[in-house]
């Protein structure tokens, strides 16, 4: 299967299941799943959140989706459980498609790695 193909099958199966597991079966975007992924990766599941928080949360999980490729390093955990991460490599120029592609693939290779996506899919 072509690796378009593979990233779209994969991608419309983690909107699907997480559409279906927070919002009521409508449609998630992309910013939302960012957030459920920082949301995951702080661990603070039944924590509210203000707007900065959801702000700071969807920078945790950006860092923490773009350290495979280079561009972040886990730094440190502070006080309040917060992760942080330092800039290796600044990010690429990128039209918002290609940013929008990357950040797919991004996040269905986190999820291939939590073992979120059945094999074989």
């Amino acid at each position: 299967m072509a690796r378009d193909e593979q990233l779209k099958k994969h991608w419309n199966y983690i909107v699907t299941t997480l559409s279906a597991k927070f919002a009521d079966g409508e449609e998630l975007e992309l910013d939302s799943v960012i957030y459920l992924i920082g949301v995951q990766e702080l661990g603070q599941m039944q924590r509210k959140f203000k707007k900065d928080d959801k702000v700071n949360l969807m920078h945790i999980a950006i860092c923490r989706l773009l350290e495979p490729y280079g561009y972040y390093e886990f730094d440190y955990v502070d006080q309040e459980g917060w992760p942080h991460y330092k800039i290796k490599e600044e990010l690429p120029t990128l039209k918002a498609g290609e940013q929008s592609v990357l950040m797919k693939e991004a996040i269905v290779q986190y999820f291939i790695e939590k073992e979120f996506i059945p094999e074989g899919l």
